[in-house]
Protein backbone atom coordinates (compact mmCIF):
# COMPACT_ATOMS: atom_id res chain seq x y z
CA UNK A 1 0.00 0.00 0.00
CA UNK A 2 1.40 3.19 -1.11
CA UNK A 3 0.88 6.41 1.16
CA UNK A 4 -0.98 9.62 -0.04
CA UNK A 5 1.58 12.05 -1.38
CA UNK A 6 1.46 15.30 0.43
CA UNK A 7 1.11 18.34 -2.26
CA UNK A 8 1.57 21.94 -1.51
CA UNK A 9 -0.58 24.21 -3.52
CA UNK A 10 2.28 26.48 -4.57
CA UNK A 11 -0.26 28.54 -6.25
CA UNK A 12 -0.85 25.97 -8.69
CA UNK A 13 -4.07 25.80 -10.91
CA UNK A 14 -5.10 22.37 -10.92
CA UNK A 15 -7.93 21.18 -13.96
CA UNK A 16 -8.41 18.57 -15.89
CA UNK A 17 -7.95 19.15 -19.76
CA UNK A 18 -11.34 19.52 -21.47
CA UNK A 19 -13.31 21.57 -23.89
CA UNK A 20 -14.15 23.84 -21.03
CA UNK A 21 -10.56 24.92 -20.00
CA UNK A 22 -8.40 24.79 -23.38
CA UNK A 23 -7.23 28.31 -22.35
CA UNK A 24 -5.58 27.11 -18.82
CA UNK A 25 -4.24 24.05 -20.71
CA UNK A 26 -2.66 26.35 -23.12
CA UNK A 27 -1.41 28.51 -20.39
CA UNK A 28 0.03 25.62 -19.04
CA UNK A 29 2.19 24.01 -22.13
CA UNK A 30 3.09 27.74 -22.46
CA UNK A 31 5.43 27.67 -19.60
CA UNK A 32 7.65 24.98 -22.13
CA UNK A 33 9.94 27.49 -23.57
CA UNK A 34 10.45 25.93 -27.20
CA UNK A 35 12.50 27.46 -30.19
CA UNK A 36 10.67 29.18 -33.25
CA UNK A 37 11.05 27.79 -36.84
CA UNK A 38 9.93 28.56 -39.90
CA UNK A 39 8.78 24.86 -42.60
CA UNK A 40 9.00 25.82 -46.32
CA UNK A 41 7.87 23.78 -49.13
CA UNK A 42 6.65 23.77 -52.71
CA UNK A 43 2.98 23.61 -53.73
CA UNK A 44 1.27 23.85 -56.48
CA UNK A 45 0.54 27.22 -56.04
CA UNK A 46 4.07 27.75 -55.42
CA UNK A 47 6.36 28.40 -52.61
CA UNK A 48 4.81 27.90 -48.89
CA UNK A 49 5.69 28.62 -45.54
CA UNK A 50 4.94 28.78 -42.17
CA UNK A 51 5.50 30.08 -38.43
CA UNK A 52 6.12 26.71 -36.09
CA UNK A 53 6.98 25.85 -32.61
CA UNK A 54 6.04 22.35 -32.73
CA UNK A 55 9.40 20.78 -33.95
CA UNK A 56 11.52 17.75 -31.86
CA UNK A 57 14.05 15.61 -32.40
CA UNK A 58 13.18 11.80 -33.07
CA UNK A 59 15.62 10.07 -33.93
CA UNK A 60 19.88 10.17 -35.03
CA UNK A 61 19.89 6.53 -36.81
CA UNK A 62 18.28 7.24 -38.76
CA UNK A 63 17.78 11.06 -38.69
CA UNK A 64 14.31 11.93 -38.21
CA UNK A 65 12.46 14.90 -36.99
CA UNK A 66 9.12 15.87 -36.22
CA UNK A 67 6.68 18.72 -36.69
CA UNK A 68 2.93 19.43 -36.39
CA UNK A 69 0.85 21.47 -38.20
CA UNK A 70 -2.83 22.58 -37.11
CA UNK A 71 -6.08 20.73 -39.19
CA UNK A 72 -7.63 23.76 -38.84
CA UNK A 73 -4.53 25.95 -41.26
CA UNK A 74 -5.36 26.56 -44.52
CA UNK A 75 -1.63 25.41 -45.60
CA UNK A 76 -2.33 21.93 -43.74
CA UNK A 77 -3.26 19.82 -46.56
CA UNK A 78 -0.28 21.27 -48.42
CA UNK A 79 2.09 20.34 -45.86
CA UNK A 80 0.55 17.20 -45.21
CA UNK A 81 0.84 16.20 -48.54
CA UNK A 82 4.33 17.84 -49.80
CA UNK A 83 7.44 14.99 -50.57
CA UNK A 84 9.77 17.07 -49.09
CA UNK A 85 9.77 20.26 -46.82
CA UNK A 86 12.44 22.30 -44.50
CA UNK A 87 12.99 23.19 -41.05
CA UNK A 88 14.49 26.08 -40.75
CA UNK A 89 15.54 27.31 -36.64
CA UNK A 90 15.54 30.95 -36.50
CA UNK A 91 18.00 33.18 -34.39
CA UNK A 92 17.45 35.46 -31.95
CA UNK A 93 17.86 38.46 -34.62
CA UNK A 94 15.15 36.63 -36.83
CA UNK A 95 11.47 37.55 -35.22
CA UNK A 96 11.04 39.41 -38.64
CA UNK A 97 11.32 36.54 -40.45
CA UNK A 98 8.93 34.58 -37.76
CA UNK A 99 6.31 37.41 -38.38
CA UNK A 100 6.55 36.88 -42.56
CA UNK A 101 5.37 33.31 -42.26
CA UNK A 102 2.39 33.49 -39.57
CA UNK A 103 -1.02 33.72 -40.68
CA UNK A 104 -1.71 37.61 -42.51
CA UNK A 105 2.08 37.58 -43.26
CA UNK A 106 4.08 38.49 -46.10
CA UNK A 107 5.33 34.93 -46.85
CA UNK A 108 7.55 34.25 -49.90
CA UNK A 109 6.11 37.69 -51.52
CA UNK A 110 9.31 40.29 -52.18
CA UNK A 111 11.71 37.95 -50.26
CA UNK A 112 14.74 36.08 -52.19
CA UNK A 113 15.71 32.60 -51.46
CA UNK A 114 16.84 29.31 -52.82
CA UNK A 115 15.73 25.57 -53.67
CA UNK A 116 17.32 22.86 -52.73
CA UNK A 117 17.75 19.47 -55.34
CA UNK A 118 14.06 18.59 -54.53
CA UNK A 119 12.62 22.19 -54.91
CA UNK A 120 12.09 23.32 -51.53
CA UNK A 121 12.33 26.72 -50.98
CA UNK A 122 15.96 27.20 -48.42
CA UNK A 123 15.90 30.32 -46.22
CA UNK A 124 19.49 31.61 -45.99
CA UNK A 125 20.81 32.87 -42.84
CA UNK A 126 19.15 30.84 -40.38
CA UNK A 127 20.46 29.68 -37.11
CA UNK A 128 19.91 25.77 -38.65
CA UNK A 129 17.84 23.82 -41.28
CA UNK A 130 16.99 20.20 -42.01
CA UNK A 131 16.01 19.19 -45.16
CA UNK A 132 13.56 16.33 -45.14
CA UNK A 133 11.64 13.90 -46.52
CA UNK A 134 8.07 13.17 -45.50
CA UNK A 135 8.56 9.84 -44.07
CA UNK A 136 4.86 9.74 -42.44
CA UNK A 137 2.02 11.58 -41.50
CA UNK A 138 0.09 10.71 -37.94
CA UNK A 139 -3.28 11.78 -36.77
CA UNK A 140 -2.85 14.34 -33.57
CA UNK A 141 -5.95 14.87 -32.62
CA UNK A 142 -6.62 18.58 -34.15
CA UNK A 143 -3.20 18.58 -35.51
CA UNK A 144 -1.23 16.35 -37.74
CA UNK A 145 2.52 14.73 -36.90
CA UNK A 146 4.80 14.87 -39.96
CA UNK A 147 7.81 13.20 -39.24
CA UNK A 148 10.72 13.37 -41.67
CA UNK A 149 14.13 12.02 -42.82
CA UNK A 150 16.68 14.01 -43.08
CA UNK A 151 18.34 14.52 -46.44
CA UNK A 152 20.89 17.30 -45.42
CA UNK A 153 21.39 19.60 -42.38
CA UNK A 154 23.44 23.28 -41.46
CA UNK A 155 23.48 24.91 -38.51
CA UNK A 156 25.63 28.25 -37.66
CA UNK A 157 26.76 30.15 -34.71
CA UNK A 158 24.29 32.05 -32.90
CA UNK A 159 21.77 32.46 -29.95
CA UNK A 160 18.18 31.19 -31.19
CA UNK A 161 14.95 32.78 -30.94
CA UNK A 162 12.43 31.51 -28.31
CA UNK A 163 8.97 30.94 -27.49
CA UNK A 164 6.95 30.92 -23.82
CA UNK A 165 4.10 32.27 -22.39
CA UNK A 166 3.06 33.58 -26.14
CA UNK A 167 6.21 35.57 -26.02
CA UNK A 168 9.55 36.28 -28.20
CA UNK A 169 12.63 35.99 -26.74
CA UNK A 170 16.39 34.69 -26.02
CA UNK A 171 17.55 31.80 -23.93
CA UNK A 172 19.79 32.78 -20.99
CA UNK A 173 22.22 30.82 -19.39
CA UNK A 174 22.16 30.15 -15.78
CA UNK A 175 25.26 30.72 -14.03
Amino acid sequence: MTSPINVEDHGEHRFVPDAANTRSFRTALGTFPTGITVVTAQSPAGPIGMTVNSFSSVSLDPPLILWSPAKTSSRHDLFANATHFAIHVLAAEQGDLSSRFTRGGLGFNEFSWDDNPEGVPIIAGTLSRFECERASVYDGGDHSILLGRVLRAAHREGEPLCFARGAMGRFALVS
